[in-house]
């Protein structure tokens, strides 16, 4: 039998493309594009491997991390993004995720996350250039905002931020590293 893999992302171009890639690598794919959609999957037959978007309407890719381990713990699950973040990836680490990956990411890079052992890298190259003060910024509001749980109005307050220059920050794409 096929090993089973769940892939939840709310592009369904990129879906089909990455369903497509791990076929042919031998899984058993099923798909979602929102948080309960994967639930209900997973709950009738849990999967043996995850690929979950961090952002989608609705929940998280977080809250879904958190869901897929209280159904199965052996699930071995990699987030993609294409907000990529320290704050977040270290919070789906924590929630259980093995990986966590920014987009775009290759099939064969997929697939090598989702085959790692759970050790970390110690030969993981280590970046010699600092981040930019627009980087910085991004990583600082994105750790605020997860101690907020995703509070928009809470973080802004403590950022001390108007909340709509705040959502004008989150809405742009980070600022490269």
């Amino acid at each position: 039998m096929n090993e089973t893999l769940l892939i939840v992302d709310d592009d369904p171009a990129f879906v089909s493309v990455l369903k497509r890639a791990m076929e042919r690598r031998g899984f058993s794919v099923e798909c979602a594009t929102c948080f309960e959609e994967a639930v209900a999957l997973a709950e009738e037959n849990p999967p043996e491997y995850a690929v979950i978007d961090l952002r989608m309407p609705g929940e998280s890719g977080l809250v879904l991390v958190k869901r897929l381990k209280e159904i199965d713990p052996e699930t071995r699950i990699v987030v993609l993004t294409g907000y990529a973040s320290i704050a977040t990836a270290v919070e789906a680490i924590k929630l259980g995720a093995i990986h966590y990956l920014a987009k775009p990411a290759k099939a064969d890079e997929i697939l090598a996350a989702l085959q790692r052992d759970g050790e970390g890298d110690s030969d993981a190259e280590i970046n010699a250039n600092p981040m930019s003060v627009d980087r910085l910024e991004w990583e600082h509001i994105q750790s605020v905002l997860a101690e907020h749980n995703g509070n928009i109005s809470a973080t802004a307050r403590s950022l001390n931020m108007h909340r709509r220059t705040l959502q004008r920050k989150l809405s742009k794409k980070p600022a490269r590293e």
